[in-house]
Parts: C-alpha cells; structure tokens; sequence
C-alpha cells in the first residue's frame, strides 16, 4: 500500500486529489495539509512513501520546502503538482530533490501513475514534457533558456519578478545581499540581458509572473 500525504493550499485541490487517489486500491491517503508548518507537523506525525506537494504551498518556498524534506525525511518521495510553469520548474524541482513534476492541467488520469511510480523511486514527468526537453524545436523563444538556469538560479529570478528587492530576496532564501547581486548578474549574463527590465521582461517570457 502507498501511503500517500497531500500538501496544497487550495481545499477543492486537496479535496480532487483525494477523489482521483481513492479511486486506486493500492494508494491510501494519510492525511492532507494547507501550510508547510501543517506539513512538517504531518510528517513528524505520520510516514507517507510520498507527498504531493504544491510549488507555491504558503510560508515556505516550495524549492526550499522540498530541500527541507529531502534533508530531514530522506526516505519520503515528493511529487511536484503546481500549476506553475512546467517548462520552467521541471527541471528545477527534479535537480532539487524532486521525484515527478506534474502540472495541473495535465489529464487526471497523470495522478495515480505518477504516485505509483515516484513511490518506487522512479522519475516521472509527463511524456509531453520529455518530448520538450528532448527535442529542440529550432526557436529562439525565451522559454529555452530555462535549460541554463540552475534551481537557486530559478528561485532568485522568481522572487526578483514578484517585485522583491535584493534584502528581501536575500533574507527569503537565506543569503546575504552580495550573493544575490552575484545572481543576478549570473542571470543577466545567461539571458543575455544587460539591466533589470529586460531581466524581468525575460521572466515574465519564462511565465515566473
């Protein structure tokens, strides 16, 4: 039996969740959380195989969440469900820690085939992301460079898009002020940009908005 633990903050996600894993006889739902403070009290609590994890799960950045699990619960499994950016955050979440990345739009059916394969230690992403990332259309669109970016990278870039100031970027992921600044020109340089509109112009392309 997988034993599965729910973390998002939208109670009609949790609940929709919940409908499709029930569905599955070999999947059993320990519980569902809204918070991360809720998540890691959970986990103390209770030994899911894995946990489904929203990417903008409040209080903690969903990145930083997910190193914080795979640090301090080594043996628990963590799908990505987020309806941000597949394209971007895919990538970024699996080289943090990440078993899967499934967007919400993605067909319903995903769900139940990506927590029976994470919780054997398998990788999943959805065919039509593999394809994405396996073959190079030939574009210049902006999305491509995502490939370049490492996850801190990612985190930085996203937080500077919501309009934080490097203090607040710095004090969010728990970095002094020059290390952020050392980002950013780390971004500039690898999305060929040269000042901070064009930078944010550039994520609002990678839909970090």
């Amino acid at each position: 039996m997988i034993k599965v633990l729910i973390a998002d903050n939208h109670p009609i996600v949790r609940m929709g969740i919940r409908q499709v894993l029930n569905t599955a006889s070999d999947i059993r739902i320990l519980d569902d959380v809204a918070t991360t403070t809720e998540l890691f009290e959970k986990l103390e609590q209770l030994a899911p195989d894995v946990v489904i994890l929203e990417m903008d799960i409040p209080e903690i950045n969903g990145i930083a969440t997910l190193r914080r699990i795979k640090q301090d619960f080594p043996d628990i499994k963590v799908l990505i469900y987020s309806g941000q950016s597949e394209d971007v955050y895919a990538l970024s979440t699996i080289r943090a820690g990440a078993y899967g990345y499934l967007s919400k739009t993605a067909d319903l059916d995903y769900i139940i085939s990506a927590v029976r394969k994470v919780s054997q230690g398998s990788m999943f992403i959805t065919n039509e992301l593999a394809q994405r990332l396996a073959f190079d259309e030939g574009t210049q669109k902006p999305r491509r460079f995502f490939r370049k970016l490492s996850t801190r990278e990612v985190e930085v870039l996203k937080m500077l898009a919501s309009g934080k100031r490097n203090k607040e970027v710095a004090q969010g992921l728990n970095l002094n002020e020059k290390t952020v600044s050392t980002y950013k020109a780390r971004l500039m340089k690898k999305l060929n940009v040269d000042n901070l509109v064009d930078l944010l112009q550039q994520a609002k392309a990678l839909e970090l908005y």
